[in-house]
């Protein structure tokens, strides 16, 4: 069954100016909400603050990858900012994925983790370049099995692998795909990308879209129409 808040917003911005003004035309009913690099560097901790505040699940998308211990503590101060994802890098190891997993257990507001395995701005050539030679779904594969063996709740992947991870890993493991794109929306760096309605057929749990949403005249009217589109016929 599709999450009815499949959809994570992307608020890819340099202030909480405008993070308000998009989220003041949303509704935390209807879709959860990513909060990344960009914004938290920016804005810091309150960022997060703010849209748990307003209601919103907050997706901290920050990739964690270093050494265990540091890993370990970062995901529980994300757990303390009350988010209800948050991410590491799978490249960083069987060790370093566990140490995050048995930093949060036990916690009554476990946030879900995920863990990335391939960047979905990534092609097969980008891959080579860092010594990861053949199709970017083996190394998916591999790394989706190492953080579901790790104790992972999921991986962030193209919808593209979906299918083929859905072959692999458990029913409840989540997918997470970022590189969804409107039918006619300019790709932009993304290399591996896909409509809302063919990743949730191919097994996506959640969808990260960006500037489809976040560059509308009408945000929530575009995320209804997404959901309607991911809607049992």
């Amino acid at each position: 069954m599709v999450d009815h808040r499949a959809l994570i917003v992307a608020l890819d911005f340099d202030d909480m100016d405008h993070v308000l003004q998009l989220t003041d035309q949303l509704d935390p009913a209807m879709c959860r909400v990513k909060v990344g690099k960009q914004l938290f560097t920016r804005v810091g901790p309150q960022a997060v603050e703010q849209l748990v505040n307003r209601g919103f699940d907050v997706f901290l998308d920050l990739k964690f990858h270093d050494i265990p211990n540091t890993v370990a503590k970062a995901v529980i101060a994300a757990a303390d900012l009350g988010v209800w994802m948050v991410n590491v890098h799978a490249s960083g190891g069987t060790s370093m994925m566990r140490a995050a997993c048995d930093a949060l257990a036990g916690r009554q507001d476990k946030p879900l983790l995920t863990a990335v395995t391939v960047l979905t701005s990534m092609a097969e050539s980008d891959l080579a370049e860092v010594g990861f030679h053949g199709a970017a779904l083996g190394r998916v594969l591999d790394l989706a099995k190492l953080a579901e063996s790790a104790g992972l709740d999921g991986v962030v992947c193209s919808a593209q692998e979906a299918a083929e991870l859905r072959k692999i890993v458990h029913p409840d493991f989540a997918l997470v795909t970022p590189g969804i794109r409107l039918k006619g929306d300019a790709a932009g760096d993304q290399k591996r990308v896909v409509e809302p309605a063919a990743a949730v057929s191919a097994g996506a749990d959640y969808l990260v879209m960006g500037r489809s949403i976040t560059a509308a005249a009408d945000p929530l009217g575009v995320v209804k129409r997404i959901q309607l589109s991911l809607a049992p016929v």
